[in-house]
């Protein structure tokens, strides 16, 4: 059934719009009476679920919502969104906002769904939008309901946006990376990087494939799902695959990482006598690893923290801005000295 709106609340209820707007928002210019009928509707046709009633009495929710469209384990092992999710709280915490996490998997239609319930039953003020899709399709949908957001990992290029998002310049970090590789004397790299279909991994991909070009260094391409079993795997077909051999092995993030060690283990290679291995997340991980593993330090928690302060201004002030995250420092360390 067709959800109720407000212009048919009034038509029940033989009031105005605005006085059911007034009512709902928690607004004065309606009697207690009024307010009371308003809703006490709302609640009989389920307009607001019951969990909602709080959020009647005022204009905003005091809460930010945040969908992870990922593996609701992986996230709780992977020390990057842990950093996230910290610096998002510190943030909110100061603006006395809570923060409401959905973890929906690999499901773009519970992720819509989770979008569209928030929206309807006003339990956010606005959302934190992660995972930049390539034609995503997030904004736009977000744009239709009404929920301002703010876009983490948002391209550098690219027109002058409507809402306020965070960039990082992934070609800087290629650099980084392959400049160092080289440095120590490696010439055929593999890359195992997370899905393409998040832009910023096209242009990781991208950006490591154009930089090992200007060294005249060759680059083997292996997508995986950020898991440590799929570093694992990747490693395992990557050496033995019937091609030379590479010497270093770049991972999307520190628990492919972890995997791919293991997997040199089982393959009786050292690391870094017969492969390199470095990380594009650092985390106690990489520094506790054997060997440690040279890593960018990207700080997600101050990511996280910018990323809620831009949102907190849009829904104070209406303020839109870009923030771009400061240059990664790589942490060398013993998985790719040379030998």
């Amino acid at each position: 059934m067709a959800k109720e709106t407000i212009a048919g609340l009034a038509k029940r209820l033989g009031i105005s719009k605005a006085s059911v707007s007034y009512a709902l928002n928690g607004q004065p210019g309606v009697s207690d009476l009024t307010r009371r009928r308003v809703l006490d509707l709302a609640e009989e046709l389920d307009w607001y679920p019951s969990s909602s009633a709080r959020a009647l009495s005022r204009s905003r929710a005091g809460a930010v919502g945040m969908v992870l469209a990922a593996d609701p384990l992986l996230i709780g092992t992977e020390p990057y969104h842990m950093g996230l999710l910290t610096g998002i709280e510190t943030a909110l915490a100061a603006g006395d906002t809570s923060l409401m996490l959905r973890m929906v998997g690999n499901d773009p239609v519970q992720e819509r769904a989770t979008y569209e319930r928030w929206a309807g039953e006003r339990k956010v003020d606005g959302v934190l939008v992660f995972d930049h899709l390539l034609d995503d399709p997030r904004p736009a949908l977000l744009d239709r309901l009404g929920l301002p957001f703010v876009l983490h990992g948002a391209p550098e290029s690219g027109a002058l946006p409507t809402f306020s998002r965070t960039t990082t310049d992934h070609a800087v970090d290629a650099t980084t990376i392959v400049d160092h590789l080289h440095a120590v004397g490696h010439r055929r790299i593999a890359h195992v990087s997370g899905p393409h279909r998040f832009v910023h991994e096209a242009e990781r991909v991208r950006g490591v494939r154009e930089r090992a070009a200007r060294h005249g260094m060759e680059v083997l391409p292996y997508e995986a799902n950020y898991a440590l079993l799929a570093g694992h795997g990747a490693v395992t077909a990557l050496l033995r695959a019937p091609e030379a051999p590479v010497t270093a092995v770049v991972f999307g993030n520190d628990l492919m990482a972890m995997g791919g060690l293991l997997a040199l283990r089982e393959l009786g290679l050292r690391c870094p006598d017969d492969v390199a291995v470095i990380s594009w997340d650092d985390s106690l991980h990489c520094q506790l690893a054997t060997p440690a593993v040279t890593a960018l330090s990207r700080n997600p928690g101050m990511q996280g923290r910018v990323a809620a302060e831009l949102l907190l201004a849009v829904l104070d002030t209406g303020t839109i801005r870009t923030e771009s995250m400061p240059r990664s420092e790589l942490m060398v360390r013993a998985s790719t000295a040379p030998g």
